[in-house]
């Protein structure tokens, strides 16, 4: 799908048989058919990359001009609300009047400033549209890792913060364990993708700005400025994140392990209290005809205490030693 807007704020959708008018300003194509590639490449004397093209991730491929047209490609992360989040290559081809983007997903970020076009009138001109949109993508990573930050913060509550004097708010289950380290692995993954896409919006920025194309006007120029900024900003946050991840790994992993080692603990405790039951059991029920207890009143009697006994007193010693 193409979508042309113009610097009087309408939009239209162009097709193969048109002209694009004199005030175009920004040519957004979606899944483009060849068509549609072959009518924008025919109008606007550009080459229009394909997405094996803007997939690529050297630097030289992303960031390039030729011939007065900057030709720039970000990968974007798509349905970021939800687990299956997943990046896609977004390509920008700036020039002094027209933008022209090629992406191949349903973006947020683009359906935001389609708005902010139709409503805001400073934004009439390609390098606006352009500044716009990298600022949408720099408060959609924001928002992502507040929420990121948000979720790692409740997994940390329910991992270390249960109430020793009631154990069913301590977080030690198998299920509740394995819930933690799913949620902090999605997380991890999530925090991936969004930190792939603010690097390379923050070096889309510098590149633009060291050009030092005149048509890039001051305002435009401290806009974009301010956007690496807080790509800086964001990253040491992210940095934050990552490390916060890593430890809540590290420390799920560990309390599974604590808990394997309790359970080895006990069947441990369990098989030698079963030893001396046994020998007592044992030397009682050999066929001897000449055992002391056999015609004692209370020897049965005595052969079940000294079994009970014989368990009893490892346990204690156990309990005092205050290994369970």
């Amino acid at each position: 799908m193409m979508t042309t807007f113009r610097n009087s704020a309408n939009c239209f959708f162009g097709d193969s048989s048109a002209e694009l008018p004199l005030d175009v300003i920004w040519i957004d194509l979606l899944n483009p058919t060849a068509e549609e590639i072959s009518f924008v490449e025919s109008r606007t004397r550009v080459r229009i990359p394909s997405i094996d093209s803007l997939s690529e991730i050297e630097s030289s491929s992303r960031l390039a001009v030729h011939h007065d047209i900057l030709y720039l490609s970000i990968p974007a992360v798509a349905a970021g609300d939800t687990v299956d989040a997943y990046l896609t290559p977004t390509g920008f081809i700036l020039m002094k009047s027209i933008l022209v983007t090629v992406r191949f997903a349903t973006l947020s970020t683009f359906d935001a400033v389609t708005e902010k076009v139709k409503q805001d009138e400073t934004i009439r001109s390609a390098p606006a549209v352009f500044t716009a949109l990298l600022e949408a993508m720099v408060d959609r990573g924001a928002d992502v890792l507040e929420r990121l930050g948000a979720e790692l913060t409740t997994v940390s509550k329910s991992v270390f913060r249960g109430d020793p004097s009631q154990p069913k708010h301590i977080m030690r289950s198998n299920a509740a364990l394995r819930r933690a380290l799913t949620s902090v692995g999605t997380t991890g993954d999530r925090l991936a993708l969004a930190r792939d896409a603010l690097l390379a919006v923050g070096r889309v920025a510098p590149f633009v700005l060291n050009l030092r194309k005149e048509w890039i006007i001051p305002e435009f120029g401290a806009r974009l400025d301010a956007v690496a900024k807080d790509i800086l900003s964001l990253n040491d946050y992210e940095v934050h994140l990552s490390n916060k991840v890593q430890f809540l790994l590290d420390a799920i992993l560990g309390f599974i392990s604590i808990q394997q080692n309790d359970l080895f603990k006990v069947l441990t405790i369990v098989s030698v209290v079963g030893i001396p039951p046994t020998v007592v059991a044992g030397i009682y029920g050999m066929n001897f005809k000449y055992i002391p207890e056999l015609n004692w009143t209370y020897g049965y009697t005595f052969g079940l205490a000294m079994i009970a006994l014989s368990a009893l007193i490892p346990l204690a010693w156990f309990k005092w030693r205050g290994w369970f």
